[in-house]
């Protein structure tokens, strides 16, 4: 018997489904109207200078995974430019973009970390990290000069970025046996379905991604062809569960 169980959230509704070949059901707790399944980013470190009034305005802008990558470009820009003034920067986390935080390390409230995170919502970008180093040149220039400026530095920079769209996937292992090869393999190739990694032993394995947003059109679709091409009791799958 093939069987499944496994459970996927989306960003507010929780999903659990059972799957079998002959009794393929999904249960909800919530009614999802609408799946995000893509997110974008950044490829690359990019730089970008900007002066206003003889202050210089240092821009350095980071692809990251992680709160502790932050922590390690913080301290080697810190280390690099410690005589600069301030170190001010923002960043958004995650796939939903929900972890963020914005930091004007002692201008004015709002002036520097705010406008900072407003260009990388402004470009739609996530798993990003900016920090603009402040030389101080003499002249004052007021909240709405500091805005101006952060703003400015900000988006100089973010236009030189290789920006890239990322798909939000879930991952399914199929553990089959050999006779049943072909009929696996067409239904991967005619969905377009990412092969991940395949290994072949006792039985043959394969482990494929899908859009969140397919994820369960793929398995009744899946559970459907088994039951009609009779191969339902030749193969398992199962959700991989990704931590990140």
């Amino acid at each position: 018997m093939v069987c499944f169980r496994g459970n996927y959230f989306t960003m507010e509704n929780r999903i659990e489904y059972l799957f079998s070949a002959s009794n393929f059901r999904i249960s909800k707790t919530s009614v999802t109207t609408m799946i995000k399944d893509e997110y974008q980013t950044i490829t690359a470190a990019v730089t970008a200078n900007f002066t206003d009034r003889a202050s210089k305005f240092l821009t350095f802008v980071f692809p990251i995974t992680n709160e502790e990558d932050i922590k390690q470009h913080l301290e080697i820009l810190k280390k690099e430019h410690w005589k600069a003034n301030h170190h001010c920067y923002a960043w958004r986390l995650g796939t939903d973009g929900n972890q963020y935080r914005a930091n004007d390390d002692g201008e004015p409230s709002g002036s520097a970390g705010k406008p900072i995170l407003g260009q990388i919502d402004s470009f739609g970008l996530t798993d990003v990290l900016v920090v603009i180093v402040r030389y101080f040149g003499g002249t004052k220039l007021g909240v709405s000069g500091l805005i101006n400026a952060y703003k400015t530095g900000t988006a100089l920079a973010l236009d030189k970025a290789n920006v890239i769209t990322k798909t939000i996937d879930n991952q399914y292992k199929i553990i089959y046996d050999y006779g049943i090869t072909s009929p696996i393999m067409s239904f991967v190739n005619q969905y377009e379905l990412t092969i991940v990694s395949q290994a072949f032993e006792a039985k043959a394995m394969l482990i494929f991604a899908v859009k969140v947003s397919k994820a369960d059109e793929i398995l009744k679709l899946l559970s459907e062809k088994s039951l009609n091409e009779g191969f339902a009791d030749d193969f398992v799958i199962k959700e991989i569960i990704i931590n990140t």
